[in-house]
């Protein structure tokens, strides 16, 4: 278990992060002069942050609450990258959660999912969690098998993803559609598809009220986090991609 004040807790590795500010920014501005640190840069042209991660110009950029739609397809050209997987980082209770697909685009197919457990895994352990449980969901009880399509569907691709990360020596089990059990049990969540990841964080962060410290990229070697608009507060983000990259250095 990583516990989440040891997430952003000790001293700030020496890189640089850009983050991203919309012409109608709020609280981009007030969260980096409430960071006081001068390796923080803002950026309010998409396409002049992501040249420079991919230039190495900065160790690590935020997306801060610039647009998407506008930066996303950016970001994707300058990175060489054809799709994009991250992997929200929670706070519940004392501990950190991970979830993972969270764009709605993402984890469509079982392969897709084990790879984006495993890189999950990979950041949780490079950020402190010596032992990961995977939590993989699917769309009902096992027991609920037979009632409906696509819920079956869901149901059988769990197993093979639980099967697939198993043979490979990963901590993984079955949580069905159990989220209540999964945020006590795990410590990365596997939802059956983007859309019900992206539900997931929703609800845990917006309604539930759980922190949420950023979405990490996690199949490339740049550090980039994503975040919500909608923030009103992105010292965390910035600290979880100041840290990021200093594994990295």
């Amino acid at each position: 278990m990583l516990k989440s004040e040891n997430l952003l807790g000790e001293d700030l590795p020496n890189v640089k992060v850009g983050i991203g500010c919309a012409p109608d920014s709020k609280y981009v501005e007030t969260s980096v002069r409430a960071l006081n640190n001068p390796n923080v840069i803002i950026y309010r042209d998409p396409q002049k942050l992501a040249d420079d991660l991919a230039n190495g110009v900065i160790d690590a950029a935020v997306r801060g609450d610039m647009s998407s739609s506008k930066l996303l397809p950016i970001l994707k050209k300058s990175l060489g990258l054809d799709r994009l997987q991250r992997v929200v980082i929670l706070g519940y209770r004392d501990k950190a959660v991970l979830v993972t697909p969270v764009g709605i685009d993402e984890g469509w197919t079982v392969e897709d999912r084990v790879s984006m457990a495993k890189r999950s895994e990979k950041l949780l352990k490079g950020i402190g969690c010596e032992s990961v449980r995977i939590a993989v969901m699917s769309g009902g009880r096992n027991e609920d098998i037979g009632r409906n399509d696509v819920v079956d569907q869901t149901l059988s691709d769990a197993m093979e993803v639980v099967k697939q990360l198993n043979k490979d020596g990963y901590n993984a089990y079955d949580a069905q559609i159990l989220l209540e059990d999964a945020v006590e049990e795990a410590d990365l969540i596997v939802a059956p598809n983007g859309i019900t990841g992206n539900l997931i964080f929703r609800a845990m962060h917006f309604i539930g009220g759980a922190p949420a410290f950023g979405a990490p990229v996690i199949n490339t070697d740049k550090v980039f986090v994503d975040t919500s608009r909608v923030k009103t507060d992105y010292t965390d983000s910035l600290i979880l991609a100041m840290k990021l990259a200093g594994m990295k250095g």
